[in-house]
């Protein structure tokens, strides 16, 4: 394996870029809180681990060259962003109408699906198969197994990503009584629910991979 140091400022670099995880932890830790944010951390790093063993057997390649599965994966990761910002620009019309109770109700239901949402979020992505697929090589000697360094490159994604979320999370949670105010949550919740939108349809519209 070539240029691991380079390789892992790279990672650093692409990890904190805004992207649909970004925005998925930004949401569920200030609706949910911190343990909201660290669920949704786990779930995508739980994701990554998934694409790192789809790496190192294969099974992304797979992915990449067959533009049905290439396709099915996209299209339903497409949905399942944009069904998550429909639903955040939903319940900002219910919001006023919700007693206390429910609210509760409502925070201790978000706090289980948290992990889901950072799992599906991150693995119904076929740009993660791909990123990996045609970032990792570059870092690997020519002609030799991609076993173990995609193993590593894989695993040290993986805890940069944990490092990053934990860091973001934190500050997040540190601000979240300005970003918690009324006024300032709506509007929060409602760029949260267009930018979703926005990349489920900018995923959706990519030319499939041949």
């Amino acid at each position: 394996m070539d240029n691991y140091y380079l390789f892992v400022l790279m990672c650093i670099f692409l990890i904190v870029l805004p992207g649909p995880d970004t925005v998925i932890i930004t949401k569920n830790t200030l609706t949910v809180e911190r343990i909201g944010g660290l669920k949704t951390a786990l779930g995508i790093c739980c994701a990554l681990l998934i694409h790192t063993s789809a790496a190192v057997l294969g099974l992304s390649a797979i992915i990449m060259k067959s533009a049905l599965l290439f396709s099915v994966f996209k299209y339903v990761g497409a949905v399942y962003l944009i069904y998550l910002g429909v639903k955040v620009l939903w319940s900002l019309r219910k919001k006023e109408d919700v007693a206390s109770v429910e609210m509760n109700t409502k925070s201790q239901f978000e706090n289980t699906s948290c992990f889901k949402q950072g799992f599906f979020t991150n693995i119904l992505n076929p740009k993660v198969a791909v990123f990996f697929l045609t970032f990792f090589p570059q870092f690997v000697d020519s002609g030799s197994k991609t076993f173990l360094p995609f193993l590593i490159m894989g695993i040290t994604y993986t805890v940069l990503t944990a490092i990053w979320s934990l860091l973001y999370v934190y500050l997040i949670n540190q601000i979240s009584a300005f970003m918690k105010k009324p006024k300032a949550q709506n509007s929060i919740e409602g760029i949260t629910g267009t930018i979703l939108i926005g990349f489920g349809l900018k995923l959706a519209l990519e030319k499939t991979h041949n």
